[in-house]
């Protein structure tokens, strides 16, 4: 009987001790992940490259977007529905890309808290993300940069302000 409570008691002090260090170790990571700041890349948006933007903006006027911004004459559209982005793009680029615009909102209205695609691009370039192409850092205002997931999705970082 002694031998049982004797296993017993190792066993909740084993259990206890472990509690106590994972514990430990999981606030020691929080306090790591706080750390990391979170990038404020804007609004969001996927860029479609379309073969015939008015045959696109009809499609997706009957998915219930309107038109936001941007002119059937220069071949692009931005449409929206509720908060939700889109763009259409005849031969503007290849491919769809996942876009972000640093400084605004769903709306495109100016938001006071945001980051600098150029604050981004450092962010990401000491993170060892490759940019192609890089926005000039010794220019304010409107810039783009633009880099690939791992699977070769491509966004695009785009500040307007």
């Amino acid at each position: 009987m002694k031998k049982t409570s004797i296993i017993i008691s190792a066993l909740f002090a084993a259990f206890f001790l472990g509690s106590f260090v994972n514990g430990n170790q999981n606030a020691s990571k929080d306090k790591t992940e706080k750390k990391q700041r979170n990038l404020k890349l804007g609004a969001f948006s996927m860029s479609l490259n379309v073969k015939d933007v008015k045959i696109s903006k009809e499609f997706y006027e009957k998915l219930g977007f309107t038109v936001f911004g941007g002119s059937l004459e220069q071949k692009y559209l931005i449409m929206k529905n509720g908060n939700t982005l889109i763009g259409i793009f005849q031969g503007m680029f290849e491919g769809n890309l996942l876009t972000f615009n640093p400084g605004w909102d769903e709306n495109a209205k100016n938001v006071k808290d945001w980051d600098d695609v150029r604050v981004i691009q450092k962010e990401l370039k000491a993170k060892e993300i490759a940019i192609a192409p890089e926005a000039d850092e010794k220019t304010v205002g409107p810039a783009f940069i633009m880099l690939s997931d791992p699977d070769g999705n491509v966004i695009l970082i785009d500040q307007h302000r």
